[in-house]
């Protein structure tokens, strides 16, 4: 039993009075079923274009989606797609039907989807459509192309993704013939938009069961990452890696909190070590300066996938810094806040936590990481002087002094520094003494 939110239920109720045969369709019908929440809701009606503008006239509406059959009714609990039945036309682009052509019934519709836990529709009166036996794979966790597969990502390459996606989500198995067409057709990817690669992965990466869809299909991830390709494999060769620089890097993915730019940096922060690796007399593989070429790597790839400004500059930096200390005293954690801030800081011991567990070898690694973020908590609850507005003196204090242009600012670094290492208390009557003691020692050189 589906319980259909009040605005989906009013427009079933308001096409089917005027004579239209209407369900909820696709992932809101899937996710209801397995007991989760969905994010929005979508419905398929024998309705065509026309006749669902005559059916919501008065109503806030979208009707950019109109030439596909999809209009989308702005509703006070969200907005609410609605697509007549049809078939779609072929899809010479590899993404996008050429056209669409409307069908009588809901069945003909069901068949177009790619998946068949997406394959399903729900009416309140008349229950569960079902013609592809979605709800027998959704009870088994399987992920299965609705007909040919072949067929499926042919028509659009972005549904290989997508079921690598799902599979992380929701941990589903994906069927043998399916892997093996999504596997067949992932050239296919190549005229795929950067964006919604982006965004399909992202969606993977953020999975709960991101590493098992790591391993799986780390061919097809490959295929449209390839800067990726030689850390399948790459063995690491010594004491503090029990794995591959991929199946490290999947297992710290898996440890990272589910957020993008978080698990963006955790794929990408060991990437370059394949291109770095060293193997000295006793076998050990070294891996000297790789967290500068990772970073390289990383931002090649970033801008090819076209992640924001803001998001690059986030990930590149946790990739650059991932190997660097974060400080075992309060002293070197209180340098690193004023060189990053809180935000970036707990950005790295998110990724250093990671790192640590993804390493397999030296726990006591992670109690190291736990300690420091003791340590930075109880240097943010101290309220201590971290930046140059924190400073009890300004730039004008510095001016009265006599300082002028750029001195101005390079004494108030100064000043920060003492502060910071604790050799200077952050007073101004103590600020203002030290600045004219280093004046006064230029003046006499």
């Amino acid at each position: 039993m589906i319980d259909l939110p009040a605005h989906a239920a009013r427009a079933i109720t308001l096409l089917e009075d005027a004579g239209y045969e209407t369900w909820a369709v696709g992932g809101c019908v899937r996710d209801s079923l397995r007991g989760a929440e969905p994010h929005d809701w979508d419905l398929c009606t024998a309705a065509k274009p026309a006749e669902m503008q005559a059916v919501f006239a008065g109503e806030r509406v979208l009707e950019t989606g109109l030439k596909h059959g999809t209009l989308t009714v702005l509703t006070g609990s969200g907005p609410l797609e609605i697509t007549s039945f049809r078939a779609d036309g072929g899809y010479s682009d590899g993404r996008h039907p050429d056209g669409v052509r409307f069908v009588p019934d809901v069945t003909a519709d069901l068949a177009r989807r790619d998946f068949t836990v997406g394959a399903m529709a729900w009416h309140p009166q008349r229950g569960l459509c079902d013609p592809f036996r979605g709800l027998d794979d959704l009870q088994d966790g399987i992920l299965r192309a609705v007909g040919d597969p072949d067929a499926r990502f042919q028509e659009d390459a972005l549904r290989i993704l997508r079921g690598v996606r799902f599979a992380s989500q929701l941990g589903f198995t994906v069927e043998t013939e399916t892997a093996a067409a999504m596997r067949r057709q992932v050239g296919r990817l190549s005229c795929i938009a950067a964006e919604r690669i982006r965004e399909e992965l992202t969606g993977m990466l953020c999975g709960r069961f991101a590493i098992r869809a790591l391993r799986d299909f780390s061919d097809i991830l490959t295929a449209v990452l390839p800067e990726l390709a030689p850390m399948v494999g790459c063995a690491q060769q010594n004491p503090y890696h029990l794995y591959d620089v991929w199946e490290h890097s999947a297992r710290a993915v898996g440890q990272a909190p589910a957020e993008p730019c978080l698990r963006w940096a955790m794929l990408l922060h060991d990437c370059g070590k394949p291109a770095c690796k060293t193997v000295d007399e006793n076998g050990v593989g070294h891996f000297y300066g790789h967290p500068k070429v990772s970073r390289d790597i990383a931002a090649s790839l970033l801008r090819r996938l076209r992640f924001s400004g803001e998001q690059t500059a986030r990930i590149l930096l946790l990739v650059e810094q991932h190997d660097r200390p974060l400080g075992d005293s309060d002293k070197l954690v209180r340098r690193r806040l004023v060189q990053i801030g809180e935000g970036r800081f707990r950005d790295l011991l998110a990724i250093k936590k990671g790192d640590a567990v993804g390493q397999g070898t030296h726990p006591e690694n992670v109690a190291e990481l736990w300690e420091t973020e003791r340590r930075l908590n109880e240097v943010l609850a101290q309220d201590a002087c971290l930046s140059l507005r924190q400073l009890a003196v300004n730039g004008d204090d510095m001016t009265a002094l006599g300082l002028h242009g750029p001195a101005v600012g390079e004494m108030l670094h100064r000043l920060l520094d003492a502060v910071v290492d604790g050799t200077l208390d952050n007073t101004q009557q103590a600020l203002l003494a030290f600045a004219r003691a280093r004046m006064e020692e230029q003046n006499d050189q």
